[in-house]
């Protein structure tokens, strides 16, 4: 029986240690993107907050795409949206998302399931300046799909983004 305990005791500090170790580590930058609502992972209170050294330790993307906003073609680069929200276990169907300024979107979740939008965090290898329309930039890739080329999707392109809710 004293080895049954022993047993089912490690093997429940096995799953502790691996749980926690699984869980998001607190930003220790300044946070530039929170994500709240119906989400599995948090550490900061019930959201999750990134620094930049955190979204930077995602893979990278890159697309060179021309916009309505640049007279040229830029080259973004970023996480895919989507694994910035498989790390914070993302549970609902709707993302909210919203600007420094409060200028929000609602982005269905199908969009970054089907296409590889970019949560952009540099241009032409700069990092992008709240001048330049960061800390994050939403950018769809247009140049592969110009069936998104519409007011629609553009609008979902929110620049000076710094928080998500979903649901």
């Amino acid at each position: 029986m004293l080895k049954f305990v022993r047993h089912a005791l490690a093997a429940a500090l096995l799953v502790t240690a691996s749980t926690s170790a699984m869980a998001l580590e607190a930003a220790k930058g300044r946070p530039i993107l929170t994500v709240s609502g119906l989400i599995s992972e948090k550490n900061a209170g019930n959201d999750v907050q990134f620094d930049a050294a955190m979204l930077d330790k995602l893979p990278q993307h890159k697309l060179t795409v021309e916009t309505p906003w640049y007279k040229e073609a830029q080259t973004f680069e970023g996480p895919l949206f989507r694994d910035v929200m498989k790390q914070v276990g993302m549970k609902g169907k709707k993302l909210y998302v919203v600007a420094l300024n409060d200028y929000a979107a609602e982005i269905p979740l199908s969009d970054i399931e089907k296409y590889d939008v970019v949560l952009a965090r540099k241009i032409n290898g700069k990092v992008l300046s709240v001048r330049d329309k960061g800390p994050l930039f939403i950018i769809y890739p247009f140049d592969k799909k110009p069936e998104l080329r519409t007011k629609e999707i553009y609008s979902r392109c929110v620049w000076q983004v710094n928080r998500i809710r979903v649901e």
